[in-house]
């Protein structure tokens, strides 16, 4: 009898947990690496773009977290200050914030209303994540993901950003339902036809496209920092590379 997945969202210990892990990785990279390192990944950014990216991110969302209200301020080391010392500052201004706050307080967030404090205890360890990909691969260092902390990032694609940046009169449209499969953790999401689509949990029937890969690879094509590979996509073609090539974060 096959397990169930583990469910979806992580808790909020778990999120803090990733979001120390991998805000002390990104700092150890930050403190030995040339800062004028390219990211491919991130266009014409180099690491130091990336890192004082990621310090205004986690100082704005602190705020966010404080007073409930969008940002108004934008954030950026001191004249002489050393970007790893303000980046880690930054990073512990937002842990700190977060382990006092209520997940369930109302926030703003994005476009989303009636959100709640929630959606940044995902956010931030999820956005972190990805971005240590683009300065680990930037770097020729090792990757690795979290299998459940990467489904846990394929299912907040889906079912939180997907939704959001997906414009129908700019996005082709799906021309047939999608069945997206994490082979290592269980966890399946479909993907229907709709000006803006809505995944939801996926069901036994049989969908007429499916893609299936390990969480980390499909997390990774659906951030586009890797390709998706022909070999996991089975059933309609088209469809599935309507989804796999559509800007779905933002």
């Amino acid at each position: 009898m096959n397990q169930s997945p583990a469910s979806l969202p992580l808790a909020t210990d778990t999120y803090l947990a990733t979001l120390r892990e991998k805000v002390a990785a990104f700092e150890r990279l930050l403190r030995t690496a040339d800062p004028g390192t390219p990211v491919p990944t991130c266009g014409s950014w180099s690491l130091h773009d990336l890192a004082s990216h990621m310090g205004q991110s986690y100082r704005s969302v602190a705020t966010v977290l404080r007073t409930g209200q969008p940002p108004r301020e934008r954030f950026a080391p001191a004249a002489g200050e050393q970007l790893p010392d303000w980046y880690a500052e930054s990073a512990a201004s937002l842990l700190t914030t977060l382990e006092r706050t209520d997940p369930a307080a109302p926030c703003w967030a994005f476009g989303f209303e009636d959100a709640v404090a929630a959606f940044w205890f995902r956010r931030e360890p999820q956005d972190t994540t990805v971005h240590l990909v683009d300065a680990q691969l930037a770097l020729g260092a090792e990757v690795h993901l979290d299998p459940l902390v990467a489904a846990d990032g394929v299912d907040e694609v889906l079912t939180t950003l997907l939704p959001l940046v997906w414009r129908g009169d700019k996005a082709k449209p799906l021309s047939a339902p999608v069945a997206v499969r994490a082979t290592d953790t269980g966890h399946g999401w479909l993907i229907p036809p709709a000006d803006i689509p809505q995944a939801r949990p996926l069901d036994s029937k049989p969908a007429p496209a499916t893609v299936e890969a390990t969480a980390a690879e499909l997390l990774l094509a659906l951030w586009k920092r890797q390709p998706a590979k022909p070999q996991w996509i089975s059933g309609d073609i088209a469809a599935a590379d309507t989804l796999l090539t559509a800007q779905l974060t933002p």
